[in-house]
This record gives C-alpha cells, sequence and structure tokens, in this order.
C-alpha cells in the first residue's frame, strides 16, 4: 500500500484541509463515543457478570447484536427509530430536535457498533475475577458503591482498558453505518473512512494516503493502551 504514493505528495495529501477536518472529526466523535459505551457498558457488563435473571440470555443477544448483523442493517435501524419520520425521530422533530445526518448522529451509530467490544472484554474480566473480594469488603461493612470503587473496579480495569481502546478503534473505523444514518456532510458527518470512500473516486493516491494514516492512528492509541495493560497485569500478580 505504501508503495502506491508518491512520497513527495504523501504529506500534502495527509495534510490537506479536508483529510485533517476528517481526522479531526473522527478522533473527537471516536472519543465521544467510547466514553457513551463506557458509561453504558460498565452497568451492562456487571448485570449480565454479577446477576442471573430470566431473559439473561436474550439480553446478551441483544447487546451483541450488533456484531453480527452488517453495519449498514444497524445504520438503517437508527434511521429508523431517530430519522425524522423514525419511530422517535417523530416526536423529536416536532419539538425540534433533529438527530439523523448530524455529528450526533455519528457518535450514535459508532456507539451502536462498538458497544458489544467493551461489555465482552469487561463481562470477560469480571467473570475471571470472581467476587470472593467483594463479598469480603462487604462483610467488611463496605457500602455496594464502595465495593465497587475500592475493589471490583481496580481488579477489572485492564478488561475495562482494553474494552475501551477496542471500542474507540471500532468507532474510528465505522464507515456502514455512520455513513447511512449520518451521511456525508463535510466537517459535521464526513468521517475519516468515509474521506477515504469518497476519495478511491476522485484521487486514488489521496484514498491510500489517508487509509495510511487510519493505520498510524489506530496503532498509536493501540499500543500504549496494550503496553499499560500488561505492565498492570503483571503488577498485580
Amino acid at each position: 500500500m505504501v508503495s502506491r504514493v508518491d512520497g513527495t505528495h504523501l504529506v500534502a495529501l495527509i495534510t490537506s484541509p479536508s483529510s485533517r477536518e476528517a481526522l479531526w472529526l473522527s478522533l473527537r466523535t471516536s472519543a465521544a463515543s467510547t466514553l457513551v459505551c463506557v458509561v453504558l457498558g460498565v452497568p451492562m457488563a456487571v448485570v449480565l457478570a454479577r446477576t442471573d435473571f430470566r431473559g439473561q440470555a436474550a439480553a446478551r443477544s441483544l447487546v451483541l447484536l450488533p456484531l453480527v448483523v452488517p453495519p449498514v442493517v444497524s445504520g438503517i435501524a437508527l434511521l429508523y427509530t431517530f430519522g425524522r419520520r423514525g419511530l422517535l425521530g417523530h416526536a423529536l422533530h416536532v419539538v425540534g430536535v433533529e438527530v439523523a445526518f448530524t455529528s450526533v448522529a455519528v457518535v450514535m451509530a459508532q456507539t451502536f457498533v462498538a458497544l458489544p467490544f467493551l461489555v465482552i472484554s469487561l463481562e470477560g474480566a469480571l467473570r475471571t475475577a470472581g467476587q470472593r473480594y467483594e463479598v469480603a469488603a462487604a462483610t467488611l461493612g463496605a457500602s455496594p458503591s464502595t465495593v465497587f470503587r475500592r475493589v471490583t473496579l481496580p481488579l477489572v480495569l485492564p478488561g475495562l482498558v482494553s474494552g475501551a481502546v477496542l471500542a474507540f478503534a471500532r468507532s474510528l473505523g465505522e464507515f456502514g453505518a455512520t455513513i447511512t444514518f449520518a451521511g456525508s456532510l463535510a466537517g459535521t458527518t464526513r468521517t475519516l473512512p468515509i474521506q477515504i470512500y469518497l476519495e478511491r473516486f476522485d484521487d486514488p493516491d489521496a484514498a491510500v494516503a489517508l487509509s495510511l494514516l487510519l493505520v498510524v492512528v489506530a496503532v498509536l492509541v493501540i499500543a500504549p493502551a496494550s503496553r499499560a495493560t500488561v505492565r498492570h497485569r503483571r503488577g498485580t500478580r
């Protein structure tokens, strides 16, 4: 892939205004969607790992559904739910709130497809850690919130970090659900993967250069987090 791009033009291609705008939008929306994934995914993982209730298998299947359906299908589902004529979107439109084809739609699409990665990672960490330390802390009089903050969270921190990194990486590379639900509006919804797709027709060299940029950014995000997780695990042995 590197050989396809003229080195003298590589810097110019990846630093053009449209490329920088798409990259910055991707980083902002991916960070926002990762935060939403943490807020929603932590309670989901705790419920799935620490409780036993009727319909748990169905609940887990719903959480993991975005992993098995095509991203375009996810985008259509979001569009028919939050679009102007959607189930919830119509009511939102009446009160002046637009969701589809906005930056919020980008974050929602990224969150929808990335959330299962965090839930799976954290649920596995919770099951591996077990409950003996939590039970001991509760026996000594610690409140549930204190147990979670002082015992559970430190135990599963590597799993949480890994899940958050995976969610960020998945959000960063999201294309199908985003273009279906949010469209391709420059500066608003045109993320880097969408920019790459559009450049593929107009300027193949730019598409290759931006693909390399996306790979580099992903590596820069994943590698430090992976090293930190490994160090944490070694330190707790």
